[in-house]
């Protein structure tokens, strides 16, 4: 009797296992999205359709319309402490790239924190998905390092084509700087060549589609990032392109810092009757200048304008690429920019026409951003397109850091406006988070999730007393709540502490230092104790990040060229005393 019982209880058992084993292969694993990581180059907050730029951008406009469109997304004012954070969630003096080596002081070499290559803590979120199943791709600018064990292929991409540089020429594989000697394309950690009709936005995302239908057949889930060259310097389009804004920028970058400052105001980007950010001082005015000056400069902006239409283009190539397989409606795209406008305009510095000329570069007005053409914006197009923020990239003011912000895909709201703010950092927790995987391992991210605010859940991620620093090169910022307190130092700044409200005051008008210095004095104990947990070294006295990669270009020089300048002088000094041997000789004795 005993036994009968023990039986029917053992069996049942074994039954409700197995049903319960039966449900679960019945029920179908959660399906993982995919990702696309875009990230622009120098792109400001106003430069994309969506966000009211002059520029046709319909793909990230579409994408912008199916999913949230963020308003207060902040991002380091360079562009590889910007990537750091971006692939790794991790601030920029904590990753290892606290700044770019081409501003780095001497007195900064080889610190912690300012080795400018990813710590071997500092596990990328490709790696982090690669662990987990997924198939991880990168393609286009990484400026992380290409030493041993820094390119993309060391950091969780299994395919990657990258450029190793602050950027290159788009149409050809050379430099676009003294600093650099080439142009370092790498591919699967080798180095690499570019074809003959090499357009950068347009190779960039082939390659990515070809990576994707090599894949294909395995089913699993993938990651690409794709990093685009547009829209930094060297400014280049497809003549088509630059054709479609001849006549837009005519009228000077006055104009167009006080369109976009009204564009603002009427898409609820800035606050209705909020001034618009000072000029900094020593800019051209428009109308004291020559007219075939004034037409090279409404071209330039018009080549800006035309590149940053030709990636929205070849963006669309990718989406239809993915829409084709079935795979576009589980992937969630995110689309930024890694800084502000780019003012520098190196054809004005001393010994750059010269080196233009060596590099088969011009400035030929009817094929301008064609190939063989050098193109920048200068700092008056760079503070228009900033605008209603102010200054531009390097600089830790808005127009550095306030860019785009675009996520779309499955588990995303629609949402015209998300005004919780968000920064650089947040992006890589987020996207481990849709997927469902636990960031364990290495160091410990600095961001957040913004999971909650994408589906709706939440308003906001932060706290209104959270404390938010950033330092990049001594200009620096702290968020909380509605006050900002910032540093920008010389040229464009004077390194002492500023505080603004940005809720009624987004341009940086009014310094609040004097009538709220309570509140200064507290933000300026929360940037300190921010510095000195993350290790944020004190800049030299007297540091200009201009001055500064005037000279590391210099010691670059030297060292790839330096044989040949050796060899000019020892040849020179051989000449001499040739010279004078002869002289010597031809003396009547």
């Amino acid at each position: 009797m005993r036994l009968g019982r023990l039986q029917r209880w053992l069996w049942g058992g074994f039954a409700g296992l197995a049903a319960a084993c039966a449900a679960a292969r019945a029920e179908p694993a959660p399906v993982r999205p995919n990702f696309v990581l875009i990230l622009v180059d120098d792109a400001a907050l106003m430069d994309f359709g969506a966000y009211g730029g002059e520029a046709r951008t319909p793909n990230i406009d579409r994408l912008a319309s199916a999913g949230a469109l963020f308003t207060h997304y902040r991002t380091s004012p360079l562009c590889a402490p910007s990537r750091a954070m971006l692939l790794t969630g991790i601030d920029n003096h904590r990753n290892g790239v606290a700044t770019i080596p081409e501003v780095l002081p001497p007195e900064h070499e080889g610190k912690p924190g300012y080795g400018l290559r990813l710590a071997p803590e500092a596990i990328t979120v490709a790696e982090r998905l690669r662990r987990a199943g997924y198939r991880t791709y990168m393609t286009g600018k990484w400026h992380l390092g290409s030493g041993k064990g820094d390119l993309p292929s060391s950091h969780g991409f299994q395919k990657s084509l990258a450029l190793d540089a602050s950027g290159a020429d788009n149409w050809e594989q050379k430099p676009y700087m003294p600093y650099y000697d080439t142009a370092p394309w790498f591919e699967d950690g080798k180095p690499a060549t570019l074809p003959a009709d090499f357009y950068s936005s347009e190779f960039i995302v082939d390659r990515m589609i070809d990576y994707l239908e090599t894949d294909r057949a395995t089913g699993d889930p993938f990651f690409a990032y794709v990093a685009f060259q547009a829209v930094h310097i060297p400014v280049q389009a497809p003549r088509s392109y630059t054709a479609r804004y001849e006549a837009v920028y005519d009228k000077g970058w006055d104009s167009v810092r006080t369109a976009r400052w009204q564009r603002a105001q009427a898409m609820g980007l800035i606050p209705a009757g909020a001034p618009v950010a000072a000029k900094p001082a020593g800019l051209r005015r428009w109308d004291a200048l020559p007219n075939p000056e004034r037409r090279l400069l409404a071209k330039s902006m018009a080549v800006n304008a035309g590149m940053i239409e030709a990636m929205d283009d070849h963006i669309g190539r990718l989406i239809a690429y993915l829409e084709k397989r079935s795979a576009l409606a589980n992937t969630v795209f995110v689309v930024t920019s890694d800084n502000g406008p780019e003012p520098n305009e190196p054809v004005s510095q001393r010994g750059f026409p010269l080196w233009m000329r060596m590099n088969g570069y011009d400035q030929n007005l009817d094929r301008l951003g064609e190939k063989g053409s050098f193109v920048s914006i200068g700092p008056e197009w760079a503070t228009a397109a900033a605008a209603p923020h102010s200054l531009f990239k390097f600089y830790a003011s808005e127009g550095g850091l306030r860019v785009p912000f675009i996520m779309s895909g499955p588990g995303i709201t629609a949402q015209p406006r998300v005004s919780a703010a968000a920064f650089v950092t947040d992006v890589a927790p987020t996207l481990l988070d849709i997927a469902g995987i636990e960031g364990a391992g290495g160091m410990t991210m600095t961001g957040r999730s913004l999971r909650p605010v994408l589906s709706g859940a939440a308003d906001h991620v932060y706290a209104p007393d959270a404390a938010i620093g950033m330092e990049v090169s001594g200009n620096a910022a702290l968020y909380r709540g509605d006050y900002k307190l910032v540093r920008n130092l010389p040229p464009h700044g004077d390194g002492q502490w500023k505080l603004y409200n940005l809720a009624q005051d987004p341009g940086e008008t009014r310094d609040l230092g004097s009538t709220e210095p309570a509140r200064l004095r507290s933000m300026l104990a929360d940037y300190r104790s921010y510095a000195k947990s993350m290790g944020v070294l004190e800049i030299p006295e007297g540091y200009d990040p201009f001055r500064q990669i005037t000279l590391n270009t210099r010691i670059k020089i030297l060292k790839h060229h330096g044989w040949a300048l050796g060899g000019i002088l020892l040849g020179g000094v051989a000449l001499v005393i040739l010279t004078l041997r002869l002289i010597r000789k031809r003396r009547p004795a």
